[in-house]
C-alpha cells in the first residue's frame, strides 16, 4: 500500500470552475439583451401611440372644419372618420404588441433562470460527489493498512506473549510504521481485555496501560469474525491523543497472523482525520460568486469536515433527501443545498456519510 494517499481535491472535469463563469456570463448577457428588448419594444410602442394620437387629432380637426363647411364636407368627414378608425386599430395593435412582446420576454428570462439554477444544482451535486469519493477512496486504504499491519509478526508475537521485549520490538515497529505512513496519529496494540499493550508513537503519547473496552470499535473489533474484516470508528476527539479529532479503523491480531485463526488481541489505527478531511473540503472547486460551504456528514447528519471549519463534529445539519441518494433543492430561506451520498470504494462500502454543498449566494 502507499504510504499516503495525495488529498488534493481535484476538479470534476478540467476547467469546472471556468465553466461555471461561462454559464454565469452567458446568463447575465441574456438577461441584458431582454432587457434591451424590451425597452426597444415600449419605446417604439410609444412612439407609435405618439403618431397615433396625432392622427386621431388631426382627424378630429378635420370633422371640425367638415362640419363647418356643411354638405360640401361630408365626404371630407367619412375620410376623417376613417382615419381616426385607422389610428385607433394602429393604438391597439401597439398596446397588444408590448403587452405580449412583454410577456414573451419575462417567460424566457423566467425559463432562463431556471435552466441556470437547475445548471448550478447539478453541478454543487457533481461536486458533492466528488468530495465523498475522495475521502470513500483515502478510507479505503485505512481499510487495507490494518488488516494488513495486524499480520506484522511482531505485532502479532506481541498479542501472543507481552512479554517486555516483545512490547518493546512492537512498539519500535509499529514507530516505523507511523514514520513511512504520516496519515496516522498512533498505532495501537490492544489485548482481548482491552488494555494498550504497545503503540507506536510512546514517547508521545503514554498510553500503555489504558483501558478502552468502553469504546464502540474496541467492542466490535472484538467480535470480527475473522482477519479479513475491519471497524471503521465514527470521527471522534480522542482524550487519549490531546484530543485530537481522529477515525479510527481496527482489526482483530490472530494467531500465527492467520485469518482463520483464533482471535489474541486487537490493532487499532488512528487516522489523523481533521488536517486530510480539511485538505479535501478546501479543495473542492466551487466558484467564489457561490459563496458555498463544502461539508462531509456523517450518516447523523453530523458535520465532520467542513472548508469554513465551523461547527465539526458539534453541528447536524437538516438534510431533504427525499429518499434520494443524490440531489438539490432549495430551503426556506431560498439556499441552495447540494448532496450526494457516499458510493463507496472497492471492497469499502462506505458509512453512509454524504458530500454536502451549502450555497449562501
Amino acid at each position: 500500500m502507499s504510504a499516503a494517499l495525495g488529498l488534493k481535491a481535484k476538479p470534476i472535469a478540467n476547467g469546472t470552475t471556468e465553466l461555471a463563469d461561462d454559464d454565469s456570463d452567458i446568463t447575465a448577457l441574456i438577461n441584458r439583451l431582454t432587457a434591451e428588448v424590451n425597452q426597444i419594444a415600449v419605446d417604439k410602442t410609444k412612439s407609435i401611440q405618439q403618431i397615433t394620437n396625432q392622427m386621431k387629432m388631426l382627424a378630429l380637426n378635420a370633422l371640425i372644419e367638415s362640419s363647418r363647411a356643411g354638405a360640401q364636407g361630408a365626404g371630407f368627414a367619412v375620410v376623417a372618420q376613417e382615419v381616426r378608425g385607422v389610428g385607433q386599430q394602429v393604438e391597439t395593435i401597439a398596446r397588444e404588441l408590448e403587452t405580449q412582446l412583454t410577456k414573451r420576454t419575462g417567460d424566457l428570462v423566467s425559463s432562463i433562470e431556471r435552466m441556470s439554477q437547475r445548471s448550478r444544482g447539478e453541478r454543487m451535486m457533481d461536486l458533492s460527489l466528488n468530495a465523498i469519493e475522495l475521502i470513500d477512496r483515502n478510507l479505503y486504504e485505512r481499510t487495507c493498512d490494518v488488516r494488513w499491519w495486524a499480520t506484522d509478526s511482531a505485532v502479532v508475537d506481541c498479542a501472543a506473549s507481552p512479554a517486555p521485549a516483545a512490547v518493546t520490538y512492537a512498539s519500535e515497529r509499529l514507530g516505523v510504521i507511523l514514520g513511512a505512513y504520516t496519515v496516522y496519529l498512533d498505532l495501537w496494540l490492544c489485548d482481548l481485555d482491552g488494555n494498550v499493550i504497545a503503540n507506536g508513537r510512546a514517547d508521545r503519547f503514554r498510553v500503555v496501560g489504558q483501558n478502552v473496552a468502553h469504546t464502540k470499535w474496541f467492542r466490535e473489533a472484538k467480535g470480527l469474525r475473522s482477519g479479513d474484516d475491519y471497524v471503521a470508528g465514527d470521527v471522534e476527539n480522542q482524550p487519549l491523543l490531546g484530543n485530537a479529532q481522529v477515525a479510527t479503523y481496527c482489526a482483530s491480531v490472530r494467531a500465527g497472523g492467520q485469518a482463520n485463526g483464533a482471535p489474541i488481541g486487537v490493532l487499532a489505527i488512528h487516522f489523523d482525520w481533521e488536517p486530510q478531511a480539511r485538505a479535501i473540503v478546501q479543495g473542492i472547486r466551487v466558484g467564489d460568486q457561490d459563496k458555498a460551504r463544502v461539508l462531509l456528514v456523517d450518516s447523523n447528519f453530523r458535520v465532520i469536515a467542513a472548508s469554513d471549519g465551523q461547527g465539526i463534529l458539534s453541528e447536524r445539519i437538516a438534510l431533504s433527501l427525499n429518499g434520494q441518494p443524490s440531489g438539490f433543492y432549495q430551503d426556506r430561506t431560498g439556499t441552495l443545498v447540494a448532496f450526494h451520498a457516499t458510493p463507496g470504494y472497492e471492497t469499502y462500502r462506505g458509512l453512509g456519510w454524504y458530500g454536502v454543498i451549502v450555497c449562501g449566494g
